[in-house]
């Protein structure tokens, strides 16, 4: 090991798609290795939102210490930037106290801006462009934003979905003030060297198992009482314009209850827009650097996971 990275402190990744399995993996990994969780889920972070979250309850911790999980109500602002200054904020406590930090969740981007440090403070912005972009959205609706991103960026077109208009906006935003497209940018901040010594998995699974997970999921969230959490949300002033509320599970219930179609078309929509948002999950996956691929296929039993997972990681304590 060579002197600069014996001074590096130790970072684990557990990631994959949704419905996967990442989390009773990750608390059992952290009882192994000393290790605290930090969730990379852009929706956990949201109080009052557990069940279209498939937030981890209080009970399945196990002791485990769990962070950056409902830090904010669900009209607060929340986005890769704040992810990251909060997240390096609770890494040092618990460096402090002699545990190793384990990222666990599905938003790669957030998992990047960690890993590689981002630098986000370089970003100047232009308050009158955005309104303008704004207020043509609330004109013309997001698809007409969209439009313009494809064509100076499509790269970041794919990558961002016609409804989050905020990050359309940005990267719209991004291109005006620069002349170049942000994804490019956000390639160049990739090639950056991580200041951790980390081990970065990346747990998968056959395509049709995957999927049939994901439909028993939306099930079990139907079951649990997704449509009177979302009603309860709505009762409190959310709706669909909040970042919050652009999550998988909560606007396609909500137009639901606004009347756009019934349950079972919303409940459709779910399952077929969460086995897109897994595809893109392992799309940008690939793109990854120095990651470490594991596949259920490839192991008998769970257990056999974690033992793999546990000895690889405990390879940073070296």
């Amino acid at each position: 090991m060579s002197v600069t990275q014996s001074i590096k402190r130790p970072l684990v990744v557990l990631t994959g798609p949704t419905a996967v399995g990442k989390t009773k993996l990750s608390i059992a990994l952290a009882k192994a290795i000393g290790g605290e969780i930090l969730s990379a889920d852009s929706m956990q972070v949201y109080k009052h939102m557990d069940i279209g979250s498939a937030k981890i309850r209080p009970e399945e911790m196990q002791g485990v210490p769990h962070h950056l999980i409902d830090i904010l109500e669900p009209w607060e602002e929340f986005n890769v930037v704040v992810f990251q200054k909060r997240c390096l904020e609770c890494m040092e406590q618990i460096y402090d106290r002699g545990h190793i930090p384990i990222l666990v969740g599905g938003t790669g981007f957030y998992i990047q801006a960690v890993l590689r440090g981002i630098d986000f403070t370089e970003n100047e912005e232009n308050t009158e462009y955005r309104e303008k972009m704004e207020q043509l959205a609330k004109e013309k609706g997001p698809e007409v934003l969209h439009d313009m991103l494809r064509k100076i960026d499509p790269v970041s077109a794919e990558n961002i979905h016609t409804n989050n208009i905020k990050r359309t906006i940005r990267a719209l935003e991004y291109y005006e003030l620069t002349g170049e497209p942000i994804s490019a940018h956000n390639e160049r901040e990739k090639e950056r060297t991580s200041p951790y010594n980390f081990s970065y998995f990346v747990l998968t699974d056959d395509r049709a198992k995957l999927y049939e997970r994901i439909d028993r999921r939306v099930d079990q969230m139907l079951k649990d009482g997704l449509v009177e959490e979302v009603k309860g949300l709505q009762q409190e002033g959310c709706h669909r314009g909040m970042v919050s509320m652009q999550g998988l599970g909560y606007k396609e219930i909500l137009a639901y209850l606004e009347g756009e179609y019934d349950l079972e078309r919303a409940v459709y929509l779910i399952k077929r827009d969460t086995r897109h948002f897994a595809k893109r999950q392992l799309t940008w996956f690939r793109r990854e650097k120095c990651v470490t691929w594991v596949d259920r296929q490839d192991f008998p039993d769970e257990n056999s996971i974690l033992q793999f997972l546990i000895t690889k990681a405990e390879e940073l304590k070296q």
